[in-house]
């Protein structure tokens, strides 16, 4: 019984050690940066505008490109 046991586990492990990674690619998986609003609960995308602790903000790149922060909104 217990030769049972020892093959059953081992066979479990070997699936798990066969299995193949699928391929991704980063450019279709990458999203654009986005801001969180807490005021909101939710993110705002790029050039979203809105208003923040009665404070009017866009969401903006950083300058690097590889987030986004709130600033000023010009009116």
């Amino acid at each position: 019984m217990r030769f049972i046991a020892i093959i059953a586990v081992a066979a479990g492990l070997s699936a798990c050690a066969t299995q193949e990674m699928q391929p991704t690619t980063t450019a279709a998986a990458k999203k654009a940066p986005q801001c969180w609003s807490g005021d909101h609960s939710k993110f705002f995308n790029l050039g979203e505008k809105t208003s923040i602790a009665g404070v009017s903000v866009e969401c903006k790149p950083t300058s690097d490109g590889k987030a986004a922060q709130w600033v000023g909104a010009k009116h």
